[in-house]
């Protein structure tokens, strides 16, 4: 399986007690919706792809924590701090017309709707009110624009098949 067969979820930031919880920096949202995935992957540097089950998992406070199989000392999962957490592609759910993962959406080309290309869909973030796009232009200068995904106001379509995005944005802005 090729690298861009995973989604990633999240990291292992830390230990949480004395039988090999893990404490999770999640990228899901809600956050605590990576425990509902029962088959991880994880990665630490220069490694590759492995399985394990997630054994437990719940929120704790304003952390998400879990129990990994094999995992059952406090240095087994301190050994697991900063490698990174992801899922198999197959195990993303279906979703209803209209909506889109990020990885759906990333690496689109963006046009106005006059036709003004914007570049292509560098990165999203969350900002708590509304996710953003962060748009890079394919000059030399490599100019970023932030433009918030908003369907219907900003963002006017989504053609998956033509990889291309069309907002209703000020080229200038």
């Amino acid at each position: 399986m090729s690298q861009s067969d995973y989604i990633l979820l999240g990291e292992i930031s830390g230990v949480s007690g004395v039988k090999g919880w893990v404490k999770v920096f999640s990228h899901t949202e809600p956050r605590e919706k990576i425990i509902a995935y029962k088959q991880w992957f994880l990665q630490s540097k220069g490694e590759a792809w492995r399985a394990t089950k997630v054994t437990n998992g719940r929120k704790q406070g304003k952390n998400i924590v879990a129990q990994l199989d094999g995992i059952n000392t406090r240095e087994q999962a301190e050994a697991l701090k900063g490698t990174q957490i992801a899922i198999h592609i197959d195990q993303l759910a279906p979703l209803s017309e209209g909506k889109y993962y990020w990885k759906d959406l990333i690496g689109l080309k963006v046009e106005t709707t006059d036709g003004v290309s914007l570049g292509k869909i560098d990165w999203i973030f969350n900002t708590g009110s509304n996710n953003v796009l962060t748009i890079k232009e394919e000059t030399k200068e490599k100019k970023e624009r932030m433009v918030p995904y908003l369907m219907g106001d900003v963002v006017i379509s989504i053609d998956l098949d033509a990889d291309l995005m069309i907002v209703d944005w000020d080229p200038e802005f």
